[in-house]
């Protein structure tokens, strides 16, 4: 037997488990290309033949699988600690994908760090967080929300586009002490898109350290209801990760009542009735207020309907075309530009500051900062200089 042959026949095949497999290239949605990586992989489904440790490595690399699941004899079931709110008139139960469970679980370690940090420091739990209840005007609560925040009733006409507001509203939402975190991707892996079909965003509540999460492939218009939406959430002590189809809740009552917070909290009824009878009623209403108040259209129309101002006929009528034009035109105002101004909206400011501040002071290992950030070496070395700078490069 030549030496190539024997260095062959003495390669290790690791035994894997073939439901395993199956689960982790379904769960993966790239079996396409998957199988041109792993030529092999057909005989490892059927049992003919089994991967080496290091093809097994780049595997789970590639269908973003822990290793440790080949292992097992049955595929895991992959819950979320936190409800997961599905807008009704979605009948089927989709499996989470690797992207959603892999981003929630890094903001849970993170969110975690976060408040022990500020539990070190001595500060004080935030006077804000579950301070609301059901039985409360959802008009009041979104009212302590704005007082909360510093905003005026109008402070969104003031805003030049929806990119701005949304920032503006950011901003004031990390000055209270909430981080808020709005990515498209997994960390900064650009081949890892979130999908907002499956997600729109999650909030984490915390005393010390609630975390809002906002899935950044979304419109800046939906975006903004979200942010709306998990700040309600915040105020009624509820963690939640969900869907809003068509901006709608799930039939749940803290759901119900985190979408009419929202909805008075970014279109209030007073200024909404004043607009209404300020502006002529064609065709481009909706737009045109929807430009006004920096929230997508389905949500003046909505709020509209629900102040009588439009029948159920116009509403549906609306509607029916809205979902057309989403169809065919998508969303197209995704997140880009300069890589250290986008990880203050992928790490959120206020976690990003504190990680660096820590490091700095010697509190933290750098190597722990940059398994914090997803930051290493220089990258993260030139990203603190940007905030010390007060990130305006």
């Amino acid at each position: 037997m030549d030496s190539s042959k024997k260095e062959r026949s003495n390669i290790v095949r690791v035994n894997i488990s073939v439901p395993v497999l199956n689960w982790a290239l379904e769960r993966s949605g790239r079996f396409h290309d998957i199988s041109r990586k792993f030529p092999k992989i057909n005989e490892w489904l059927t049992g003919k033949s089994m991967p080496t440790l290091r093809q097994l490595e780049d595997l789970a690399k590639a269908t973003s699988t822990p290793l440790g699941y080949f292992f097992l004899s049955k595929p895991p079931e992959e819950k979320l600690p936190i409800p997961f709110f599905r807008t009704l008139g979605d009948h089927t139960i989709q499996r989470l994908s690797p992207e959603f469970i892999e981003t929630f679980y890094t903001m849970k370690r993170r969110q975690a760090w976060m408040r022990d940090y500020l539990i070190d420091l001595g500060h004080e739990p935030l006077p804000f967080v579950k301070t609301a209840k059901l039985e409360d005007n959802p008009h009041d609560v979104a009212q302590k929300i704005r007082n909360t925040l510093g905003l005026k009733n109008d402070w969104a006409a003031n805003q030049p586009t929806w990119t701005a507001a949304l920032r503006e509203l950011q901003k004031k939402i990390e000055d209270i002490g909430i981080i808020v975190v709005v990515n498209s991707i997994v960390g900064n892996n650009t081949h890892r898109k979130l999908n907002p079909a499956e997600f729109r965003g999650f909030v984490l509540v915390d005393e010390y350290a609630p975390l809002i999460f906002v899935n950044g492939a979304d419109s800046k218009a939906a975006q903004m209801f979200t942010l709306a939406h998990e700040l309600a959430h915040i105020w009624y002590g509820s963690s939640a990760a969900f869907d809003l189809q068509s901006l709608h809740p799930a039939n749940d009552k803290i759901e119900q009542a985190c979408n009419y917070v929202a909805a008075e909290f970014l279109v209030p009824a007073a200024e909404l009735r004043q607009a209404w009878s300020s502006i002529a009623h064609g065709r481009d209403v909706f737009q045109m207020l929807a430009s006004r108040f920096k929230v997508s259209e389905i949500v003046i129309a909505r709020r509209a309907l629900d102040l009588k101002l439009i029948n159920r006929e116009q509403f549906l009528n609306f509607y029916e075309n809205y979902l057309e034009k989403e169809r065919l035109f998508g969303v197209k105002d995704n997140e880009g530009g300069n890589f250290y101004k986008t990880q203050n909206l992928r790490l959120g400011r206020r976690f990003a500051e504190a990680v660096i501040r820590a490091a700095k002071e010697g509190k933290i290992l750098y190597r722990e900062a940059y398994q914090l950030t997803g930051l290493y070496g220089k990258t993260f070395e030139e990203y603190a200089k940007f905030i010390d700078w007060g990130g305006m490069l």
